[in-house]
């Protein structure tokens, strides 16, 4: 009997995976495998002499590395994904901080800096209209009451549209990210702490060199989710600038979905998946082989 148990045991671990392979082999394998199987062909909807497939082997991506739009789409990626992934993580684990605290109505402050992250980004594109309004937008009245004048159109000044979504997406994930800090704050031992203090050790002593060392692990869970969250900006892009003006907001996601279905180039938008899950791989696995080298070194 013992000799029977043995054998089927292995077997429950691929039972109970079995129904997140399939889901992943069927909706994640299998587009990436037909986009890059489909970044190889020449094919454009839109044109009749180009409906059929072309095999025309690296000629996409040549095009791409070639093509200015494409330099201008990377920069402006380059640029948001700087400006928002570090400050929502320092935000977020300021927040955590100010919030891990036992304080009558603690629980109603932690849900007002958490409530941004239950809306959809498309309504909080629609709040922050508001603020960026020209003439009467919340922004640009505060502007006016600083003594600055002529009030600023955000969304379609090639110089703040870009700013414009980042500041959405740092309002909207800040709170997220915070929940995760705040868990692991919570969790950490406290023992730690009070001979810290016992040895004369400050508040920015311990932060720096208990605190944050031990939430490494936590921070580098988030900066993993905020970096693929940042490159699957689209939302706020459509109802705040659209990608405008003149290309000055447009993100890699967002030209991907331009190119495949408003230009119906599926060759070209194929190879730019392909580009887009080469680095979304390469920054998660080397992610996490920093972590499990953390992990070793704490061990």
């Amino acid at each position: 009997m013992s000799t029977t148990r043995t054998r089927r045991l292995p077997l429950l671990p691929y039972v109970l995976l079995s129904p997140t392979l399939f889901f992943v082999a069927l909706f994640t394998a299998w587009p990436t495998l037909l986009a890059l199987y489909k970044s190889f062909f020449r094919q454009r909807l839109n044109i009749a002499k180009f409906r059929e497939p072309t095999f025309v082997g690296l000629q996409n991506y040549a095009h791409l590395l070639t093509d200015p739009d494409f330099h201008k789409v990377l920069l402006n990626t380059v640029i948001y994904v700087l400006g928002t992934v570090p400050l929502s993580i320092g935000l977020a684990f300021v927040l955590a901080l100010l919030l891990n605290r036992r304080l009558r109505a603690i629980g109603l402050l932690r849900l007002s800096f958490f409530y941004p992250t239950i809306l959809p980004m498309v309504s909080a594109a629609t709040i922050w209209m508001f603020f960026f309004t020209p003439d009467y937008g919340l922004f640009n009245t505060a502007l006016e009451f600083l003594g600055y004048r002529g009030p600023q159109n955000w969304t379609a000044n090639p110089n703040l549209a870009l700013l414009a979504v980042m500041i959405v997406a740092l309002w909207k994930n800040a709170g997220y990210y915070m929940i995760f800090y705040l868990a692991g704050l919570q969790s950490l031992p406290t023992d730690v702490f009070e001979a810290a203090a016992l040895d004369g050790a400050s508040w920015w002593q311990s932060l720096l060199y208990i605190a944050l060392p031990l939430l490494k692990r936590t921070t580098l869970f988030i900066s993993t989710i905020a970096f693929i969250s940042a490159f699957q900006t689209v939302d706020h892009i459509f109802v705040l600038t659209h990608g405008g003006p003149g290309m000055a907001s447009t993100t890699l996601l967002y030209w991907l979905w331009q190119v495949r279905f408003e230009y119906q180039d599926v060759g070209r938008a194929s190879a730019l998946t392909v580009i887009l899950v080469l680095v979304l791989l390469l920054f998660t696995v080397s992610n996490f082989l920093v972590s499990e080298r953390g992990g070793a070194d704490v061990g």
